[in-house]
């Protein structure tokens, strides 16, 4: 009778293991994204995301420069435009500033 219960135990741990290893994979899967979710949100990663649209926009705005003083556009556009180009960048080096005082201090 012993003999019949490691039998019909047998299988059963068989399918645990194999349970068992599929758990720990997705587990690992879940981890993996995890630890990439993180680093996307990371302080570090954040402030050189801010930093990178501050260039942007630092860039658009000479561009913008440089049409006015080509003729391609005019003045009142000019202002219209740079105006808000320069608000969204003193915004941005304003909240990068902040947030790299505040990790540091």
């Amino acid at each position: 009778m012993n003999f019949g219960r490691k039998l019909c135990n047998l299988p059963c741990r068989i399918i645990r293991t194999t349970e068992l290893a599929a758990a720990q994979e997705k587990l690992n899967e879940l981890e993996r994204q995890k630890e990439e979710i993180l680093k996307f949100y990371s302080p570090a990663c954040l402030l050189h995301r801010l930093q990178e649209t501050m260039n942007k926009t630092e860039e658009e705005s000479e561009t913008l420069h440089r049409q006015l003083l080509d003729r391609e556009m005019d003045l009142g556009a000019f202002v219209q435009k740079y105006k808000r180009l320069r608000t969204t960048y003193h915004r941005r080096a304003l909240t990068h500033l902040a947030a790299k005082t505040s990790s540091t201090g």
